[in-house]
C-alpha cells in the first residue's frame, strides 16, 4: 500500500522524479499477492494493487537506495541488523508526518477497517516524505 500511494502521488508531478519507488519486505514470502483487504482499501482511493507481488529486501536494494522507508521501529531495527552497511538511509515512513505516531499500524490479518486505517496513516505521511525527498535527498530537483 505504501509504495502504491507514493507512486500515485508522484504520478501527479510535472517532471519525472529522480528516483524509483520499490516495495520489499523482510518477512514476506516472495511472489505473494497483496491481501484482499489491501486491494479493496486501495481501490477505494483509485489505486489498483491487484497485480502486486511481494518481494524480499536484498543487500543490493539497500546499497542502491538513497532512502529506505520502514513501517515500524522494529522493522527499522531488523533491517539495521540484517544489513549493517545501510549507510544511514533508513527512515520511518511516518517520520515526516505532520502529527500522530511515527509507527504505521500493521493491519495484517485484520478486517477492512484496519487496512483503511493503515492506508490513511500512510497517506498522511506522504506530503512530508516528498518534502524530505526533494529537499534533503534530491535537493537539485527542488520541490
Amino acid at each position: 500500500m505504501a509504495a502504491g500511494l507514493l507512486r500515485h502521488a508522484l504520478d501527479g508531478e510535472d517532471n519525472k522524479p529522480p528516483f524509483r519507488v520499490d516495495s520489499a519486505g523482510i518477512a514476506s514470502q516472495p511472489g505473494t499477492k497483496a491481501s484482499e483487504n489491501s486491494i479493496i482499501a486501495m481501490k477505494k482511493v483509485g489505486i489498483d494493487l491487484s497485480k502486486h507481488k511481494s518481494s524480499q529486501l536484498t543487500p543490493e536494494q539497500i546499497t542502491q537506495s538513497a532512502a529506505v522507508f520502514c513501517m515500524t521501529s522494529a522493522h527499522l531495527r531488523m533491517i539495521e541488523a540484517l544489513f549493517p552497511t545501510h549507510n544511514g538511509q533508513l527512515r520511518l515512513f511516518r517520520e515526516y508526518a505532520s502529527s500522530g505516531s511515527k509507527e504505521v499500524p500493521d493491519p495484517f490479518g485484520g478486517d477492512l477497517d484496519e487496512y483503511v486505517k493503515c492506508r490513511d496513516s500512510l497517506l498522511d505521511a506522504i506530503p512530508g516524505m516528498l518534502r524530505f525527498l526533494y529537499q534533503e535527498v534530491f535537493p537539485q530537483r527542488g520541490g
